[in-house]
């Protein structure tokens, strides 16, 4: 017989530049002709050819069973349509699998846009919309060669919802 999968509720706060710092960085509106500084987003996409697109996610509703990072790129993701939205993160680390004490939920305005440093773990975007067009900012191939998921449910029969 095999067991029931759990659910862990994840409580989404609402992001800022302070509370995400530790899995990248939060990117809001600035005025023409500022000059580049630690507001702007500091990108690393050297490791091949840059794609940026928008990719339409259908129901994603809030419950995820897998997490994954990208090891060779940042990342970048905005909602279009000013439409708010959620993402689960963990920091970035040497090891295979996130801390499970270390994943967290924020609520995302539709006003900015998220830099996931490398190796930040993620989960998401989720919303609970019919469907949401994001911006996306990444390597060309990141999700051929640079996509390494942690699969929760086998690892450890749980997953989450944000809340």
């Amino acid at each position: 017989m095999s067991e029931s999968i759990s659910t862990k509720r994840l409580f989404a706060q609402s992001v800022t530049r302070d509370n995400f710092r530790s899995y990248g960085q939060v990117i809001s509106a600035s005025v023409d002709g500022k000059s580049f500084d630690d507001e702007d987003a500091r990108l690393n996409l050297q490791n091949g050819i840059p794609r940026f697109y928008i990719m339409r996610l259908h129901e994603k509703g809030r419950k995820f069973g897998k997490i994954t990072r990208h090891v060779e790129c940042t990342q970048c993701l905005g909602s279009l349509d000013g439409k708010d939205w959620l993402m689960a993160v963990a920091p970035p680390g040497d090891r295979d699998k996130p801390s499970l004490e270390d994943i967290v939920a924020f609520r995302i305005p539709g006003s900015c846009f998220i830099k996931l440093d490398v190796g930040t773990w993620h989960a998401g975007p989720y919303f609970d919309a019919d469907f949401v067009d994001f911006y996306n900012l990444e390597l060309s191939d990141t999700n051929v060669v640079d996509h390494f998921s942690f699969d929760l449910v086998k690892s450890y029969n749980l997953e989450f919802e944000i809340v």
